[in-house]
């Protein structure tokens, strides 16, 4: 019957907003910044919400010689240590039948940086402390870097595992970004750092590295080509070096453009349902607007023909209006004056369709949920509007 059937829609409809509030609630705690900087109390332990340790961790020991054979009457007779190799503590514990102060000198170490690791800067060597449970700086001296053949050469007081370290930080801000259609619901966000242009691949629930370059030249590396799920894609590339997720502590190590939480994630939300049709990228004017909105370019991409000077219209959008600016990229000022002929909208999905063709729009129509929620989680673990 038709009040049974519309009872059943008005469930529906009720379900969908239960869900997207749930949804929408998550989101937010992904771009909520912490108000309070993590304490660390003496100056040579490792803070790690600012460092990234990276390539595993190398454990280094010295081994006493085993009992050596002797040859007794005619036998070889040898002791055999029920434990094993022992570790032979340096310095040793007690060092009075030692003359001299610097009968134990600092041991020279050189290590292999794993080949699937990169760092901008050279690594900074740390050691474990067993009692404290944390990294320290201190007890390593003399570090070198040769990045050509990778190799860390450094000294050591004593011994224990060490590991590298490389600011957490070291890509943020992003200089620019890009998010383009490749397909229907297939897209390329590229972000570019001081050091590196690194292009992601998203398609149906998965992500995939297309690209790393390093001053303009291609850095092949082990994840190039392999297709994950979000999650465990976004922690392969910081293991590897290449962080571009801010964590809920980065604003006190960033200079970052701040946005409303609420703002960035509605408009992370609707850039990801139009990312099948339109292109959207990085604005200076991003910068100049307040922290309660935001500025990017937006334009359709149908074809995958590269133009020269791309006519890309410039949005503002403060999570319950958009709007199309006046202002191009390269004006001399910023203003909020709306564009000619143009009106204000609830939505970006209202805005874009005043300029939209009909083809656009029905791609917009038929992208998959599984895909949009991918294109959303990137964007949100990425924070582009607040941390370029």
């Amino acid at each position: 019957s038709s009040a049974e059937e519309e009872s059943e829609a008005i469930k529906c409809e009720l379900e969908m907003k239960i869900l997207s509030e749930t949804v929408s609630a998550a989101q937010l705690l992904l771009v909520e910044n912490s108000s309070e900087k993590p304490d660390f109390f003496e100056n040579d332990v490792v803070d790690l919400c600012q460092f990234t340790t990276l390539g595993g961790v190398y454990h280094l020991d010295i081994l006493q010689l085993p009992p050596q054979c002797k040859p007794v009457k005619g036998w070889m007779i040898v002791e055999i240590l029920k434990e094993g190799l022992q570790k032979y503590t340096y310095p040793p514990e007690t060092t009075e039948d030692f003359e001299t102060e610097n009968a134990f000198p600092p041991i020279e170490v050189t290590l292999e940086v794993h080949e699937n690791v990169i760092f901008f800067e050279d690594p900074m060597v740390v050691r474990w402390d067993a009692e404290g449970k944390h990294w320290r700086t201190d007890g390593i001296s003399n570090v070198s870097y040769k990045p050509n053949k990778r190799l860390v050469t450094f000294s050591l007081d004593t011994f224990g595992p060490v590991t590298l370290i490389q600011d957490a930080h070291i890509n943020m801000p992003y200089q620019s970004w890009e998010l383009r259609p490749l397909d229907v619901n297939k897209v390329l966000l590229t972000v570019t750092t001081v050091f590196t242009e690194i292009q992601i691949q998203i398609k149906e629930n998965l992500c995939m590295l297309s690209s790393v370059k390093l001053k303009d030249k291609k850095h092949i590396s082990i994840l190039e080509g392999t297709w994950m799920t979000p999650t465990p894609f976004i922690i392969a590339l910081k293991e590897a070096g290449l962080n571009i997720f801010p964590t809920r502590h980065s604003h006190f190590y960033v200079i970052i453009n701040n946005k409303v939480p609420l703002v960035e994630v509605k408009a992370y939300r609707q850039m990801a349902l139009l990312s099948s049709a339109f292109a959207f990228g990085w604005s200076k004017w991003n910068l100049l607007c307040n922290s309660t909105k935001v500025v990017f370019k937006v334009r359709e991409h149908l074809t995958e023909e590269c133009t020269e000077n791309p006519n890309w219209a410039l949005l503002m959008f403060s999570g319950d209006r958009a709007q199309r600016l006046k202002i191009k990229e390269e004006s001399e000022a910023f203003s909020e004056a709306l564009k000619e002929e143009t009106e204000f909208h609830s939505t970006l999905y209202h805005m874009v369709r005043d300029f939209a063709s009909k083809e656009a729009m029905e791609k917009v129509r038929s992208s998959n949920c599984q895909f949009v929620n991918s294109v959303c989680h990137m964007l949100l673990s990425t924070r582009l509007l607040s941390y370029s």
